[in-house]
């Protein structure tokens, strides 16, 4: 039992990204699988609207939980908590175009099953999005 603190406690950061990526993934994929039931994604491109409702879910869960469960960052002010919000967001923004040009070219172009696109794409996001967040919006600061 100790071992697996130890190994808990020397990758915390990655080890509480990767569930809260899952959590994050699942949240977006539910939030898609619901969309695409209600909407007719099959004769249109809808599935364009499902999937940017679904990561507007994601990147709101996304924020909360990695500011306080992954990197532990706190603001102090709003001013602060609005710019690493924005940060965020934008990064989130950049990772969706990825997905979205992804899904688009799966989908319509390779002609490949929507939910199966969908969680491939989710597997880069998550990637792209913890270096982009590790390196660039929740970065340490230096004293």
């Amino acid at each position: 039992m100790n071992k697996l603190i130890n190994i808990y406690k020397k990758y915390q950061e990655i080890i509480n990204y990767l569930i809260v990526g899952v959590l994050t993934t699942l949240v977006s994929i539910f939030t898609y699988f619901i969309l695409s039931l209600i909407l007719d994604i099959n004769n249109n491109i809808l599935f364009i609207f499902a999937n940017i409702i679904s990561w507007i879910c994601a990147v709101v869960f996304a924020y909360i939980t990695n500011k306080r469960f992954v990197f532990n960052s706190a603001t102090f002010n709003r001013k602060e908590e609005i710019k690493l919000f924005s940060m965020f967001v934008s990064s989130r923004i950049t990772t969706l175009l990825i997905e979205l040009i992804f899904m688009f070219l799966t989908v319509k172009v390779l002609l490949l099953n929507d939910k199966i696109s969908k969680v491939i794409a989710q597997i880069i996001v998550i990637i792209l999005n913890y270096i982009i967040s590790k390196i660039f919006v929740f970065k340490k600061k230096k004293n």
